[in-house]
């Protein structure tokens, strides 16, 4: 049974992560910036107020788990807004690469100190961070924010390799959540993915980005 703490669980994957962690008996703290009705009736630990774009917020979650050891770390809040070249709008791109990008490193560099050797990072990003299979364009600060957690993600893997610590970035495929409108595969199934990547991932595979439903590692 593994300690395991998710960002953004109150909705989507993250509250599918939560559940499908609980009814295998893993013991699950949910952060998040406000609970939700399925969140409250999955009878685990909720930690609400928790903004991963604000440094103070993440400090407050630092403190109140801070008795806590973390096996596993789940970064998956998240957010996606729609830019196009005819569209532009910068604070929209901001708001997207501070949850998006940033968010995940304050949160890992915050609860550092709750992770041991044997401990995992999780980053929940996603294809369309990738420069090499962007054959659309448009989305700007979403594929951005992805780019720049990849980057971060990789950076991760490196600085905590000797800690003994694995870093794991996961595309959960196009899922069917409020984000993406509905459109996509059940959330369900891609969290059974997410699951199976995160019991295979090793130190030795510590940095890589794979999809979370085949375990193929993606391009850049």
């Amino acid at each position: 049974m593994a300690t395991i703490l998710i960002t953004g669980a109150n909705r989507g994957i993250g509250l599918e992560l939560a559940r499908q962690l609980k009814e295998r008996g893993d013991t699950v703290i949910a952060a998040c910036r406000k609970s939700s009705l399925e969140l409250d009736a999955l009878g685990v630990r909720v930690e609400a107020g928790i903004e991963v774009s604000d440094a103070a917020s993440v400090a407050d979650l630092a403190q109140r788990v801070k008795d806590l050891s973390l096996d596993i770390l789940i970064n998956n809040a998240g957010i996606l807004r729609v830019e196009g070249i005819a569209s532009m709008d910068f604070t929209s791109i901001t708001q997207q690469l501070e949850v998006n990008a940033l968010g995940p490193l304050r949160v890992t560099t915050a609860l550092l100190p709750l992770l041991h050797e044997g401990s995992k990072v999780v980053i929940i990003t996603s294809r369309m961070g990738s420069i090499a299979d962007n054959g659309s364009g448009g989305f700007y600060g979403y594929r951005m924010s992805k780019a720049a957690v990849n980057a971060a993600g990789v950076s991760l893997a490196r600085d905590l390799k000797d800690r003994g610590i694995a870093v794991g970035l996961f595309h959960p495929g196009m899922v069917a959540t409020e984000m993406t409108g509905r459109s996509g595969i059940p959330a369900a199934e891609s969290v059974r993915g997410i699951i199976q990547r995160i019991d295979a991932l090793k130190l030795e595979a510590s940095g890589r980005f794979t999809h979370a439903a085949t375990g193929e590692e993606l391009p850049w």
